[in-house]
């Protein structure tokens, strides 16, 4: 791939805008500044998820994703991602420093974290922090069969508190991912009783309308209206049922060609002005990439070609929302 830079285009200085809001220190979800920005503005910004690109280093991943249209990356900073905790004080400007030199400003990052007494926790949050990171989505949590959900809740809600607190000192937003099956989160109505005692400022939700689709069929809308005063980012992908091996399962496919409603989905974001960085995943087949395989099955282009469909989808239905 060519190492030169790109001219500064109508991408280029969206880009430099999002540089410019990432600088903004987000005291609050509402921040007045961001939203009255956001609102005049029928662009978003749209960061996606580095799983998706960790056949690259860093320079390529940065690059790929600024070539194909990224205003940023979701950057995976956890267990077998582009930065592995344990070296995140070392690798992690590296990765920063590749993003920056492609116009791609460092906002997001999906992590490992919950516990805020782990020192590993510790310094991803200092170091990304440092690295001028805003928002961050945590790790995920699952119910014991040795206590009952109600007892779990209390629990998960007292370390939530203390992650907040941690947040706070560090100027930084987690958002705990609503994912189907039988993780925390999945009726997304569980998450009330975590979330509620904490400020609900440096903790929240980051809302996946995939796996909320997939959980709430048609009452989808009631848990979005219920955990919206929570939301402080949101992913992007689509789905559709399928059987797969005889089985009944979700089948990931691209936008627009599952059971997400985005034109619903969109005016209920617009109508409540929830406007919070986006990431955009594609997990439906990239030869291995939708699964953060380091060797691909299918040429490098034809997994671009994807990810741009799935991008140019996105903002389209975006744009068409009143």
């Amino acid at each position: 791939m060519s190492k030169k830079k790109s001219n500064l285009s109508r991408r280029g200085f969206t880009k430099l805008s999002a540089s410019a809001l990432a600088a903004i220190p987000f005291m609050s979800f509402n921040n007045p500044l961001l939203n009255a920005l956001a609102s005049n503005n029928n662009e978003i910004s749209v960061h996606l998820f580095s799983k998706h690109l960790q056949f690259l280093n860093y320079n390529d991943m940065s690059e790929a994703a600024a070539d194909i249209g990224f205003d940023g990356l979701d950057l995976t900073v956890r267990r077998k991602g582009h930065v592995v905790p344990e070296n995140v004080k070392e690798d992690l400007p590296k990765a920063v420093t590749a993003m920056k030199k492609f116009g791609l400003p460092p906002v997001m990052m999906s992590t490992n974290v919950w516990d805020a007494k782990n020192d590993i926790n510790y310094n991803v949050l200092k170091t990304a922090s440092e690295q001028g990171f805003t928002h961050y989505r945590t790790d995920w949590l699952k119910y014991s069969e040795d206590k009952n959900i109600v007892e779990s809740q209390k629990e998960f809600a007292q370390q939530a508190i203390a992650l907040e607190k941690l947040n706070k000192k560090m100027s930084l937003i987690g958002g705990y991912q609503n994912h189907a099956g039988k993780h925390v989160g999945a009726p997304v109505w569980d998450l009330i009783p975590i979330l509620e005692p904490t400020e609900r400022k440096f903790i929240g939700a980051q809302y996946d309308i995939r796996h909320a689709v997939v959980e709430g069929g048609e009452s989808w809308e009631l848990g979005l209206q219920r955990i919206k005063p929570y939301i402080n980012s949101i992913v992007i992908k689509d789905f559709k049922w399928g059987k797969v091996n005889g089985k009944w399962k979700p089948v990931n496919v691209p936008l627009g060609e599952g059971m997400v409603d985005f034109n619903r989905y969109f005016k209920l974001l617009k109508k409540h002005k929830i406007n919070v960085p986006i990431s955009l995943h594609i997990e439906h087949d990239l030869g291995g990439a939708e699964k953060g395989k380091r060797k691909l099955t299918i040429p490098q282009r034809e997994v671009f070609i994807k990810m741009k469909n799935d991008l140019s989808f996105l903002r389209n239905a975006w744009k068409q929302v009143e």
